[in-house]
């Protein structure tokens, strides 16, 4: 085998099933000439749902369930949360102090299908970039370069699909600054996303759409290596979103399949209205946050 691939997902009981088939997709397309080690940020998962992701092992690929109360529960006071996210979409900014053997890594959302080897993501040149990712969409073009801080939009990226310099990171004193930054500002819109952001600027490798496809971006030309089903665009509540094909296509092949359309059944249209209330105050927050803020970038 030439190398090592270390790979992360964050996850909490309620979002097992759809890891299962985000792992389906990723181990199906693995290359048998590489290991990759597969690790799962955590805080709540039962014993019996750790067993049903562990069958996912092979060969080539280990599964391991990683801890995270402890650097939880030091910052908790801190951490904010809104709607549907939870504090499992702050565990990635610990894996730099976590894993010091490792240089670099690949973190990935689980609501995502890759359609593509990850070692291809894992073995982009970053050079001494801290992140290596895809643009965000530009709802928030104005947030984004005015309260987040990044200058030029087209350099602020999505969180959900990123290659971590470990070594640069670390270096850096990033998890320091982090905690540091949670106690002095309160981003609300994209929380990690945007201290991500504001932490990493002008130290990011943009990278190409076909490693982070996201269905709310529309259809476009090119390759599709990885797709992200990210904020509403969820194939197990609706039936006609982008790319659901793909994500059907390895749910079938999980034992995962009946439980997620279950899930997908329970969701109701009064759950809907208050989804679509949810991002219409996203957008009202983002834009009041914004006016608070003075714009120089034309002085």
């Amino acid at each position: 085998m030439n190398k090592e691939i270390p790979v992360f997902f964050a996850v909490d009981n309620g979002y097992i099933p759809f890891l299962g088939v985000a792992l389906k997709s990723l181990i199906d397309n693995t290359s048998k000439e590489n290991k990759y080690a597969i690790k799962i940020l955590y805080t709540s998962v039962t014993e019996e749902n750790k067993k049903r992701i562990k069958k996912y092992e092979q060969e080539n690929v280990t599964i391991e369930f990683v801890d995270l109360n402890k650097q939880l529960n030091e910052i908790k006071e801190k951490l904010y949360t809104r709607n549907y996210f939870s504090n499992t979409t702050y565990y990635r900014l610990f894996i730099p102090e976590l894993y010091p053997e490792y240089d670099k890594v690949v973190y990935i959302d689980s609501d995502t299908i890759c359609l593509s080897d990850i070692a291809n993501l894992y073995n982009i040149d970053m050079g001494d970039n801290l992140i290596a990712a895809v643009q965000a969409i530009d709802v928030f073009k104005d947030y984004v370069e005015r309260v987040v801080g990044v200058a030029d939009y087209n350099k602020y990226f999505n969180a959900g699909v990123i290659v971590m310099n470990l070594k640069e990171l670390r270096e850096y004193k990033f998890e320091e600054k982090f905690i540091y930054m949670l106690g002095k500002i309160r981003f609300e819109v994209a929380q990690d996303q945007d201290y991500l952001n504001r932490l990493c600027k002008g130290r990011v490798k943009i990278i190409d759409y076909a490693w982070n496809r996201m269905p709310i971006m529309g259809k476009r030309e090119g390759e599709i290596n990885l797709i992200h089903y990210n904020l509403g665009s969820k194939p197990w509540y609706f039936d006609d979103i982008l790319y659901q094909e793909y994500f059907w296509k390895y749910a079938e092949k999980t034992e995962f399949y009946n439980e997620i359309k279950a899930i997908g059944a329970k969701y109701t249209d009064e759950d809907k209205e208050k989804d679509d209330a949810n991002s219409a105050k996203l957008i009202e927050l983002a834009q009041k946050e914004t006016e608070c803020v003075g714009d120089d970038r034309n002085k």
